[in-house]
């Protein structure tokens, strides 16, 4: 199928004090060898930093959005915009691979009940956790927590719109204590409705990993607790996601890993505080 046939994307990318960054994915996306996508910049900034920046590519289509802060707040704004026939996310700070959109476009071409795909995040040498999922597999309500992140999520504009905005009471900036995990929250609905999505570990966006914080910990902790609390996930599942990081500690420990040991506390601590909410 010629690259002209190939579905088009928006590519909604909400950003808040950063410029270097944001060229670099510019010029990732510049060099895309499927160039049938548009730019949905969602400024956040209060000032007009991305000025230059934008000006360095203009050739790229950007079509410049401001919202106050909050990421879910800056997505559920591009939302109204969509045009596209795909969807995707890519974080600020993240680089596309220069056949990544043309990968994509070709799964969702060549397979029409296909409603949306995801990938794993990779470092600038192209390493990966070992938390991700190392077999390609269908997304459930049960599995998609290793599975997916953000900025390596495709999906269908009609599914995207099915499914509705994001939680505004997660993610950066969200101002609540479970800021982070909106994409997870929202994949939960999109399975829920029926939506057919695949995990495909091949397919990858160059972000470095997040480091190991006690902070970390807890605000992811607190959002998957959210999470779980609001779709009301079943006890043996609850009590599986405590059980792991008390685990962690107990390992952590025996390695004499007091950072590690740590996190895991303040991600236990923050599941329970989350769920309790």
């Amino acid at each position: 199928m010629a690259a002209a046939e190939l579905p088009s994307f928006d590519l909604v990318v909400a950003t808040v004090d950063r410029a270097d960054q944001l060229g670099r994915l510019f010029a990732s996306l510049d060099g895309q060898t499927h160039q049938r996508f548009r730019v949905l910049l969602v400024d956040q900034n209060e000032d007009d930093r991305l000025d230059d920046v934008i000006r360095s590519y203009g050739a790229l289509p950007i079509e410049r959005l401001r919202t106050p802060r909050g990421l879910s707040r800056a997505r559920n704004a591009a939302l109204a915009h969509l045009e596209a026939e795909l969807v995707a996310f890519p974080d600020d700070d993240c680089v596309y691979a220069a056949d990544l959109l043309e990968r994509v476009s070709r799964r969702f071409a060549a397979e029409p009940a296909l409603d949306g795909l995801t990938g794993r995040a990779i470092d600038h040498v192209g390493r990966s956790s070992s938390s991700w999922a190392a077999e390609p597999a269908r997304l459930t309500r049960d599995n998609l927590w290793n599975r997916a992140i953000s900025f390596a999520v495709f999906l269908r504009t009609a599914v995207v719109r099915k499914v509705g905005e994001f939680d505004e009471q997660l993610g950066l900036g969200s101002g609540t204590p479970w800021s982070s995990g909106e994409e997870t929250e929202f994949l939960v609905r999109a399975v829920a409705s029926g939506a057919r999505i695949e995990y495909d570990p091949a397919l990858t966006v160059t972000h470095d990993e997040k480091a190991v914080t006690d902070s970390l910990g807890a605000r992811e902790g607190a959002s998957m607790g959210y999470i779980l609390r609001k779709h009301e996930y079943p006890k043996r599942t609850v009590t599986r996601m405590l059980i792991r990081p008390a685990g962690g500690v107990i390992v952590a420990l025996a390695q004499r890993d007091t950072e590690r040991a740590r996190f895991q506390l303040d991600t236990l601590r923050g599941r329970l505080r989350g769920y309790r909410s």
